[in-house]
């Protein structure tokens, strides 16, 4: 059998929905890294954008265990200075819910021009009312993605 190797113009986009509610930050961030970059599908090549769009739902209800909540700390600099701010894990999901995942989620994919082109597919709502329906493809199930 041979290896074949998809092209970009052959490549299909599909459109996922996840539900965040009660998941793991960690396990969440894999899932949707996986199913960006496509190495979910048999016709993974790593040099061609071959993944699909991810739409997360109730991103503001995510779990994550031991003493995150208060210990994990994001840092942003905006470039004067003094300008170095830092925020819990809890105050940032209060203010932003979206931001946790997608920087979880865009540490796991490629530096480079695909790795922004991957990310850009991921549309993150902290409730669960989106204006994503005809993009849809199928929803995951928690036990389909493992």
């Amino acid at each position: 059998m041979k290896t074949s190797m998809i092209k970009k113009e052959t490549v299909i986009h599909n459109w996922h929905i996840l539900d965040a509610q009660d998941q793991i930050l960690g396990r969440l961030a894999t899932e949707i890294a996986k199913r960006l970059s496509g190495k979910n599908k048999p016709t993974f090549t790593a040099h061609v954008d071959c993944g699909d769009g991810v739409v997360v739902i109730n991103a503001s209800k995510i779990k994550v265990t031991g003493n995150k909540m208060d210990q994990k700390k994001y840092k942003r600099y905006s470039g004067y200075p003094g300008g170095l701010k830092e925020e819990t894990l809890s105050h940032l999901l209060d203010r932003k819910p979206g931001e946790v995942i997608r920087h979880a989620v865009k540490g796991m994919l490629p530096k480079n021009k695909l790795g922004d082109r991957m990310i850009a597919r991921l549309k993150i709502y902290a409730t669960d009312k989106h204006p994503h329906i005809a993009q849809f493809e199928k929803k995951i199930s928690e036990k389909e993605g493992k």
